[in-house]
């Protein structure tokens, strides 16, 4: 029977205006911005897909909580409700508050990694391998061959090549890796998920040489629907179950809520280990706040209780999330653009290195052609790829990553099926004429994390 037409598990209350601009607008307005999305004016955008971090729309149960907050500066009750919660959702016993993902990753990395030190993981991300390195540590991509290649259709291209980690455990010694660094459905290879198998695997490997796991779930739970969807054994499994025995293989997690918690600021650090947890809160105390709330108000803790609460309360959220991406991608496979295969649970990743193919990678074609596209529509993607990247700190040169990618990431609950049809119109468009689109040369690049502030100006012709 032909596939019927679904719609999303929820209906519109409240609208938020858009602006439409003019092309001549937008060509001053990314101009003014260093033809670097990221410092483009929010009022400046039409459809804003440069990232799915903290821009959810919260339900009306979320706005509710904001107003039950407890915001006592110790002990606020709703600290202890989110610790109900996500020792309910994930499992872990002890939860350290934090501001966002990077606050839990930088406690993470201070507590566990020393100078000299080896962190394997499945591909890096930005901020994640910043925390390792800033605490002295060395970060070594484990992912398998898959993830570096856009056309591959392998299911599960987030998962980690056991040959490649052992290969790490055998040249450095396990008691120079202070965790694996085990990221669920893998931002920087195009969303893309871990196997259930492959989750255990690891563990067991590492388990058999004391060294802990550390996941990022900030994702998990889109990493829980492609197991359900796709890993046999799995069809029959709610998605709160499949995140639970994720999270089963892990000695600790750290957590952005601004995605799948479906807020708009706040993380986490969960961990099994009272001392490490201990630990770990003697720093938030310096660096966020104390104990019971860390970077958060009351108020933040409340909604992002009730968000993870809703987050697995059906599989048919998560469903909706993933189905939004997947309707986006097969509407730029039908045109002919070429995206990273299979579509990802948080976005679509446009393949800059092909559709600008006549830009060498030292021109930033990824940084181009998300310039090109806002200019061309006001859709604000991001680029992910050699400006991404940074520099090696011995040599000075780019690192050059084999994947040099578009991300157009999807918020939850915002968008309609109409943003996402003017969306694939316009990329199509830039796509056909991708040979008018220009390099770009840096004027200026901050030291750390460069792709958030760098700014660019088009090559000379």
């Amino acid at each position: 029977m032909e596939r019927r037409s679904w719609a999303e598990p929820y209906r519109v209350k409240v609208v938020e205006p858009l602006k439409m601009t003019t092309r001549a607008e937008r060509e001053q307005a990314i101009a003014e911005a260093g033809y670097n999305t990221f410092l483009l004016r929010s009022d400046d955008v039409y459809i804003d897909l440069l990232t799915d971090s903290g821009t959810a729309a919260m339900s009306d149960r979320q706005w509710a909580a904001l107003m039950v907050g407890d915001e006592a500066y110790a002990g606020s009750r709703s600290y202890y409700r989110l610790e109900e919660t996500v020792r309910a959702v994930y499992g872990y016993e002890e939860l350290v508050p934090t501001h966002q993902g990077r606050g839990a990753e930088h406690l993470l990395s201070q507590i566990l990694i020393s100078p000299g030190d080896v962190v394997p993981g499945n591909m890096y991300f930005t901020t994640t391998r910043f925390h390792q390195e800033y605490a002295g540590g060395q970060f070594t991509d484990v992912i398998i061959d898959e993830a570096h290649e856009p056309d591959s259709l392998h299911p599960f291209k987030g998962n980690i090549d056991l040959d490649k980690l052992a290969a790490v455990i055998d040249a450095h010694g396990a008691e120079r890796i202070p965790y694996v660094s085990f990221e669920t459905n893998v931002n920087m290879a195009g969303g893309q998920p871990a196997s259930m198998a492959n989750i255990r695997a690891v563990h067991q490997l590492c388990q058999r040489h004391g060294i802990p796991v550390m996941l990022d779930a900030t994702r998990a739970l889109e990493n829980a629907w492609f197991i359900q969807q796709r890993e046999e054994g799995f069809a029959d499994w709610s998605i709160a179950a499949i995140l639970r025995e994720i999270c089963d293989h892990s000695e600790g997690a750290t957590v952005s809520s601004k995605k799948d918690n479906l807020v708009n600021i706040g993380g986490f650090l969960a961990l099994r280990d009272p001392e490490l947890a201990r630990r770990a809160r003697a720093l938030l105390v310096a660096f966020e706040g104390l104990q019971t709330y860390g970077g958060m108000a009351g108020r933040d803790m409340e909604a992002l209780a009730t968000g993870i609460e809703e987050m697995v309360a059906t599989d048919d959220h998560v469903g909706a999330r993933v189905g939004q991406v997947e309707y986006l991608g097969d509407l730029l496979l039908k045109a002919g653009v070429p995206i990273v295969r299979p579509v990802g649970g948080h976005g679509v990743f446009l393949d800059a290195r092909r559709i600008c193919a006549h830009l060498p990678q030292e021109h930033f074609p990824a940084q181009a052609l998300a310039a090109a596209i806002y200019v061309d529509s006001g859709v604000r993607g991001m680029e992910r790829g050699i400006v991404s990247a940074g520099r090696d700190p011995e040599t000075g040169d780019h690192k050059r990553p084999r994947l040099e990618l578009v991300r157009l990431t999807l918020p939850r609950r915002v968008y309609t099926q109409a943003h996402l049809d003017v969306t694939a119109e316009s990329i199509a468009s830039v796509a056909a004429e991708a040979e008018r689109i220009g390099g770009l040369e840096l004027v200026y690049e901050p030291p750390e994390l460069r792709f958030f502030q760098a700014r660019f100006q088009p090559l000379a012709a």
